[in-house]
């Protein structure tokens, strides 16, 4: 069975944490990681995003989302005492 891009990329978040257009690119040959992105969310998966601003090698001021799954970001904070 052909794993599809959709499913690549949510190994590889569950694998790294998180993942940019430029890991889908480079890393899954992913080429809009975005339109997947909606394609996921619209078939139940949560997302949570940042912005992260870099320079190119332009020395150009450049803004990215990275992405992290919500469910992940649940799991990983349960070790955090809650205060009420």
């Amino acid at each position: 069975m052909k794993i599809t891009q959709k499913q690549r990329i949510i190994n590889y978040i569950r694998e790294f944490g998180s993942i940019t257009s430029w890991d889908a690119y480079k890393d899954l040959g992913v080429m809009q990681l975005g339109a997947r992105i909606d394609q996921l969310q619209k078939e139940g998966y949560t997302f949570k995003t940042e912005w992260e601003h870099k320079k190119n090698r332009f020395g150009e001021d450049v803004s990215f989302k990275r992405y992290y799954l919500a469910d992940m970001i649940a799991e990983n904070m349960q070790h955090i005492p809650r205060t009420n």
